[in-house]
């Protein structure tokens, strides 16, 4: 049986896990979006999927990280 003082580090340990998790997701995302060249003027179909794309997953990135 874990002592209560165990289990209060490993819950710690899990939360430090999960933030970093959550700021290198962040990162990630916004070193693609680095990547990407900028979309100024949308005229090709394939360029407002891109940005579509590109903004969907950045706003649920940024809905992960509390």
């Amino acid at each position: 049986m874990e002592s209560r003082s165990h289990q209060a580090l490993h819950s710690s340990n899990r939360e430090d896990i999960s933030e970093y998790v959550a700021h290198l997701q962040l990162h990630m995302s916004l070193q693609a979006r680095n990547l990407v060249p900028p979309l100024t003027q949308v005229t090709d179909s394939r360029e407002q999927l891109l940005q579509q794309t590109q903004a969907h997953f950045e706003k649920l990135i940024s809905r992960q990280i509390h």
